[in-house]
């Protein structure tokens, strides 16, 4: 990945935990952030036990991206930092946001979770900031680990002292859990019992959701804001569906991680092949004309009914997730986020924005058909 991206990079247990380790290393606590709020509720809490208030940026109605010239010139003149998502893949505006950050002296963090493969202005994305995470779990589907990429070759050294500083030590327990998933998903999936699968993620701390988002607590939120910046204590809200997010890898998740990695060129083909087909059914999100195909980690098609979409792949097994809806802003509320200053976009997003694998663009696209799914189009509300 460090060939890929011209810079150096460090493993990770989790993208969680390699984003918390650049937001301590380059941000002072009590800063501000500008990230997105149509984004996993982990990252905020990462954000908040950082010791930073997250600051949410309107977004284009089209792709989820930050758009740079809604922000307020008074927004961006209290930050400390940008913090971009690429949302399913599709790039933020890198450029510009290096270019603001350049002029204000302050750093930008690269959120490429989604963004294994995808590029900006010719570059890969991970390139522009001066840190950037990614995650292992999705596209390369290692269900485990990350990396940080920097771009001054001598922070390794040091966020490499941080990052042991921070593990949890390897467990046997941890290393049977992560070695048996994949046999008792595909088992109990295979004989057709979701509901077991269902259960066996729970009971694997895997699978902790009742909906969308993940109990917010306020009151306990706010006890924990007195002692941030901590990790440990938002402890229970980083650790939402991934209780292995610290821990040293053993060495048969790092051969695994190794041997699916070999593979990213190939996984990256059929993302962008199943990418392309999606992009060209009747509920794709606009495509900028000329713009490079992305292998997207997930497809946003824009359905004017996305709970009934949802319901519909349900039916014939295919699971939707990666839903961010409501936006954080409306989430998580004033008292630990500044709201967006134009939330029309990211909330016309979130309700209509269906994310879909594009490893299973045939089977989707067939089943939408069948249950004469609408286009929402896009639009900056309603």
């Amino acid at each position: 990945m460090g060939t890929r991206l011209g810079r150096d990079c460090l493993y990770v247990p989790s993208c969680r935990m390699g984003l918390y380790l650049a937001l301590r290393h380059w941000c002072e606590p009590g800063g501000r952030i500008l990230m997105s709020p149509v984004n996993d509720d982990v990252i905020l809490f990462v954000v908040l036990a950082a010791g930073l208030r997250p600051v949410q940026a309107p977004l284009s109605a089209a792709d989820g991206s930050i758009d740079v010239d809604a922000v307020p010139e008074a927004v961006w003149n209290g930050l400390s930092a940008v913090l971009t998502t690429n949302l399913y893949g599709n790039p933020d505006p890198a450029r510009q946001l290096r270019e603001r950050c350049d002029r204000l002296g302050i750093p930008l963090v690269e959120d490429a979770a989604h963004a294994i493969g995808s590029t900006a202005d010719g570059k890969p994305v991970g390139s522009f900031g001066d840190a950037a995470v990614f995650s292992l779990s999705k596209h390369v589907g290692a269900k485990a680990g990350g990396f940080l990429a920097v771009a001054d070759p001598a922070l390794r050294a040091p966020l490499e002292q941080a990052r042991d500083a921070l593990l949890d030590p390897a467990r046997l327990t941890a290393e049977l859990t992560y070695a048996l998933r994949p046999y008792a998903e595909s088992a109990v999936r295979g004989l057709r019992l979701a509901p077991a699968a269902w259960w066996a993620l729970r009971l694997l701390g895997l699978q902790e959701r009742e909906g969308i988002r993940m109990p917010l607590r306020p009151d306990d939120l706010r006890q924990a804001l007195g002692a941030a910046p901590s990790l440990a204590a938002f402890h229970s809200w980083v650790r939402v569906d991934m209780h292995d997010y610290r821990i040293a890898p053993g060495r048969s998740r790092l051969r695994r991680v190794r041997r699916l990695l070999d593979r990213l060129d190939e996984r990256l083909s059929l993302h962008r092949a199943g990418t392309g087909r999606l992009l060209a059914s009747r509920w794709a999100p606009p495509v900028t004309a000329g713009a490079p195909l992305q292998p997207l980690f997930r497809v946003p098609l824009l359905v004017a009914d996305r709970d009934a979409a949802v319901a519909a792949l349900a039916r014939h097994r295919i699971t939707v997730g990666y839903l961010y809806d409501p936006p954080l802003d409306a989430y998580a509320g004033e008292p630990f986020t500044d709201p967006s200053p134009a939330p029309a976009g990211a909330a016309w997003f979130a309700r209509h924005a269906l994310p879909v694998d594009p490893l299973r663009a045939g089977p989707v696209i067939g089943i939408l058909n069948a249950s004469g799914a609408r286009s929402a189009g896009a639009r900056s509300g309603d």
